[in-house]
């Protein structure tokens, strides 16, 4: 299957992960709309809608790039909406936008935890609904959400009670929407990184470079994505997937090419079930 000729929305697609999936489907030939905030460019943060459009044309996609708050419930319809005229509908919708901060409960400020609920549960819940007469029309459509597994341990909830909600809460919608969407034949999955990804979130986040060294490439999550996309929406919904393992059942066997640094150890990521380890032959240590 190629995506050829497909819509794909996928909010946070300045950048990272969602820029990554962006220029997978344009190397199809594929129409992306950039639904994400950044319109010029910030010191820490490279990318800008319209430096990602020119990437996505560059390889070979259409490009829509859309000035989109996902807390704004009029910007978002009219965004999705302009996507299906621009392009003639929407085939997948990609929920990739979050906002992170990692703070124990009394360090949280409130307009922070507000920040994360809203981008991260209820941006994608609104997204999702906006999009859906559309998806109902398409072919082969999907919804994936950037979310975990739901594994209520407390060791995930205990350092960071505010973010991990938000987190869980993109993984509640695309639970219950696989349930809701079924009979429809709309696919709805999540995908998750075992590792930490290489991100402007995780240099400014967790550790800079260092961390950035033990950290895989936006590649990996791109490459399932895609993978997903080409199943069966009626036949494949409803799952939670961690990038390495589905990848590996897919018949993917070097994951080494996606390391940053093959001499560093590779950096778990949160929320990853202890009873899901990584695929048989691949490591989190340094390869050479």
């Amino acid at each position: 299957m190629s995506l050829e000729g497909k819509t794909l929305f996928i909010t946070g697609a300045s950048r990272g992960i969602g820029l990554a999936i962006a220029l997978k489907a344009a190397a199809d030939g594929g129409n992306i709309a950039i639904a994400a905030k950044t319109t010029e460019p910030h010191p820490k943060l490279e990318g800008t809608i319209y430096t990602a459009a020119e990437q996505i044309a560059k390889a070979g996609g259409g490009a829509l790039p859309l000035a989109v708050d996902i807390r704004d419930e009029n910007t978002v319809r009219d965004a999705i909406d302009r996507t299906a005229q621009t392009f003639g509908g929407i085939d997948i919708v990609v929920n990739n936008a979050s906002a992170i901060q990692l703070t124990k409960v009394a360090n949280t400020d409130m307009r922070r935890y507000d920040l994360m609920q809203q981008v991260n549960a209820r941006g994608t819940f609104m997204v999702s609904r906006y999009a859906l007469p559309y998806l109902e029309r398409a072919g082969n459509p999907h919804i994936l959400m950037l979310s975990p597994p739901l594994d209520i341990a407390e060791k995930w909830f205990a350092p960071h009670t505010a973010y991990t909600m938000a987190k869980f809460g993109m993984s509640l919608v695309a639970l219950g929407l696989a349930g809701e969407l079924r009979e429809k034949g709309v696919a709805v999955n999540a995908l998750w990184p075992r590792t930490t990804i290489a991100t402007a979130a995780i240099k400014n986040l967790l550790g800079g470079d260092a961390m950035i060294r033990r950290s895989r490439k936006p590649e990996i999550v791109a490459d399932a994505a895609y993978r997903v996309f080409e199943k069966a929406a009626r036949r494949f919904t409803g799952n939670f997937l961690i990038d390495d393992t589905f990848l590996a059942a897919e018949g993917v066997s070097d994951f080494d090419r996606y390391r940053v640094d093959p001499g560093e150890p590779l950096q778990p990521d949160f929320f990853v079930p202890d009873d899901m380890p990584p695929p048989k032959g691949v490591s989190l240590s340094a390869t050479t």
